[in-house]
This record gives C-alpha cells, sequence and structure tokens, in this order.
C-alpha cells in the first residue's frame, strides 16, 4: 500500500479530562533538597508546571494551531508514519525533510516552517524557499505503535527514503537534529544519488557513553564544550542508561503518570537549552514544549520512545563499533554536509570533522538542543545558507 492519507489531530475530551483528573490526583514525593536541579526537577517547580498544565494550558488552541499545517500518515513496510507537508508557494522551492530527536515530536520545528517555505514573508529570499516534510519517528507521536520490524536508524532512513518518493521528491535535502542527525546522516545511503546535501544540528563531542574528553590543546571554546560533555557523561545520562537497558521498567511509570512523564521530558529541557537560561521556559516557549510533552502523553509514546532509545542505542553502538565516530564520520563519503552548533552543544570541530570534510560549519552564542524551538531564526536562516549553493 502507497496511500497518503489526511490526518487531523482530535483528542478526546475524556483524554483531556482524564489528564486533568490525575494531574489533580498526583501522590507527590517529598523534596531532598533545597528547591535545586541538583538531584533532578524541584518538586516546587513540577508542581508549578503540573498545575499551568492542568488549568491554563490550552491543549485545544494549540490542536487547532497544529491542525492548521497539512498533515498526513501513510503506511511503509507495516509502520504508520505520521507528518506535516507543507508546501512553499514558490515554484523552485527544494524539498527538505526535517528529522526531530528524542524527547521531541514535528512540534519542535513549527517556528521554522514558515520562515523555511515562504521566505519572502519572513524577510528572505524568495530563492531560498523549501518544501518541508516534516515526519514524527516510529514509536513518536502518531508514528505509533513501533512495527514488529522495531526502531533502526537504518530503517528509519529507508522510510524516508520512500516517504519523499510517495510525495513526488526525487531530489530532496535532510536536516536532522539529536537521533534525527543519525536519521539525516544515513538517509544518502538509503537513497543514493537524491540527497542533496546534509544539514546537522543538536550533535555532541563523542557518543554519550565514550571516555572523558582530553582538555590540553583544545581552544578555550572547545575547552568549555569538552568540560560540559564530560559533566554530561558523568552526570547527565542515567535517563539513557534506564531507557537503553529497561525502557519496559520505566514505560509503567511514563504511560500511567501524567506528572511522571512530565519531569521526565522537562529535566531534558532545562539539561539541553541555553546554559543562560535559568529554567526551561526562559528557553522555549512553555506551550510549545507542553503540547510537545501533551503528545507524548495523549499518544502514549513515552513508553514506545523508550524501547525506541533501547533499540537505537543497540543499532548505534554497533555502528560505532564498525565506523569509529558514527554516522558524523562519514562526512565526506556522500553529498556535502553542514552543522550548526549553538550555545549549549558540547559539538568540537576538530573531533566531529578531523579530515575538514565538513562543508559548512556555524558556531552560535545562543541556542541549544532545541534550536528549531530556541533560536528558530538562527537555525532556519542556517539552513538556507548551507542548502544555497547546492539547489
Amino acid at each position: 500500500m502507497t496511500h497518503i492519507h489526511p490526518f487531523r489531530i482530535d483528542i478526546p475530551q475524556a483524554d483531556l479530562a482524564d489528564l486533568r483528573s490525575r494531574l489533580a490526583a498526583t501522590r507527590w514525593p517529598g523534596a531532598y533538597t533545597a528547591d535545586d536541579w541538583s538531584r533532578g526537577v524541584p518538586l516546587g517547580y513540577l508542581k508549578r508546571l503540573a498545575a499551568y498544565w492542568a488549568g491554563e494550558f490550552d491543549w485545544r488552541a494549540q490542536e487547532a494551531a497544529l491542525n492548521e499545517l497539512p498533515q498526513f500518515t501513510t503506511d511503509i513496510d507495516g509502520q504508520r508514519i505520521h507528518f506535516f507537508h507543507v508546501r512553499s508557494p514558490e515554484p523552485g522551492a527544494l524539498p527538505l525533510i526535517l528529522t526531530h530527536g528524542w524527547p521531541s515530536s514535528p512540534v519542535e520545528f513549527t517556528k521554522v516552517i514558515g520562515p523555511l517555505t515562504d521566505p519572502r514573508a519572513h524577510g528572505g529570499d524568495p530563492a531560498d524557499a523549501f518544501h518541508v516534510v516534516v515526519p514524527s519517528l516510529p514509536g513518536y507521536g502518531f508514528s505509533t505503535p513501533i512495527s514488529e520490524a522495531g526502531f533502526n536508524l537504518f530503517g528509519v532512513a529507508r522510510y524516508w527514503a520512500e516517504l519523499m518518493s510517495r510525495l513526488g521528491y526525487d531530489r530532496f535535502a535532510a536536516q536532522g537534529t539529536d537521533v534525527g542527525s543519525g536519521v539525516a546522516g544515513m538517509l544518502p545511503f538509503t537513497a543514493p544519488g537524491r540527497v542533496v546535501g546534509v544539514h546537522l544540528s543538536g550533535t555532541g563531542a563523542a557518543p554519550p557513553f565514550a571516555p572523558a574528553l582530553e582538555l590540553d590543546g583544545l581552544s578555550p571554546a572547545d575547552r568549555a564544550r569538552a568540560e560540559r560533555f564530560n559533566r554530561f557523561r558523568e552526570d547527565g545520562t542515567g535517563y539513557l542508561a534506564i531507557q537503553s537497558t529497561r525502557p519496559q521498567t520505566l514505560a509503567y511509570s511514563l504511560n500511567d503518570s501524567p506528572a511522571g512523564q512530565l519531569a521526565w521530558i522537562t529535566e531534558k529541557f532545562r539539561e539541553g537549552t541555553d546554559p543562560a537560561a535559568e529554567l526551561p521556559e526562559d528557553a522555549v516557549d512553555k506551550d510549545q514544549m507542553l503540547t510537545n510533552i501533551s503528545l507524548y502523553w495523549f499518544t502514549g509514546s513515552g513508553a514506545s520512545t523508550a524501547h525506541a532509545v533501547y533499540e537505537g542505542m543497540r543499532a548505534w553502538k554497533e555502528l560505532v563499533a564498525q565506523q569509529p565516530g558514527g554516522t558524523e564520520s562519514w562526512a565526506g563519503q556522500g553529498p556535502p554536509t553542514g552543522v550548526a552548533v549553538f550555545a549549549a552543544d558540547t559539538t568540537i570541530r576538530g573531533l566531529m570533522d578531523p579530515q575538514g570534510a565538513i562543508k559548512h560549519w556555524s558556531e552560535y552564542d545562543r541556542g541549544g538542543h532545541f534550536a528549531a524551538m530556541e533560536a528558530p531564526d538562527l537555525l532556519s536562516q542556517d539552513i538556507r545558507t548551507f542548502f544555497r549553493t547546492l539547489r
């Protein structure tokens, strides 16, 4: 079957009532530290955020805004894929597929879709326009459940190549962040000759479980990134260790407790966003973050994405064992690669690109792991700039 079906988000009112009821009945733990983040999300902060989610947050308004974007589903090898597909008004627009990571969804890209599809309306050059496709990774959002094939980065890249074919795009650009950067990096190998270039963000200095980085000989900026990576490696990978080893045990809590799901994702927004921001909502729009978290809750994808991380990490470790550096080390073996590094990122060019094969490299003093939410102006402009000569 190659059919593409129109899709609209329509969460039942009973599910909204259930969410509010569960939040109101939360059995809160005690607070063992002051109201800081040293042991995770502070109790006082999460109580306030949960109260806002249950009371002031307007899901129906967010749902309506998302439904203004054309959405579809299609079945590829037994896996349902949900995606946004926004065509540019510019006739010469280049197709572009954007891939999110964890703990995210296509909601991450909503602020860049306009500038990318219609740069003329956003103060840009219409020659830089894109037709934008934003799929939900398998097991995420409305691309649930995960099919029997499981979650494999090569498999996802094959899905994306097939999706672009079904949309009539023989030649296209790719951009990815977090695990989506791995998918984007593999696309040229699953769609040979079709990908004009690959743009990456949300990358890191090394795989999460790699040895600590040596600091000697690094520039001040790279040394700061290396120190940030070493701190993350030492005390920031607990979530990944759990999801990549015992996803089913975690799934019970994520699927049953919205407060638990809220804390699990909010912590990553706090740790991954611009270090200048004290709280997550100082870095990203609070309603956009809660829209993303709501999708996890309503679709039960907190549990399914934990299993996706489990399968993805196993495939990633095998890949790194065969090809040190993972997909990033393939830069120069396929179409041109571009990288955007934001303030919270740990990416170091000398480690990611020792041979100088990456064609475009940008470093910014604001933004972070969720760049499309934190600094949509910088990310959209960097994407336009990179692909300008590849059209």
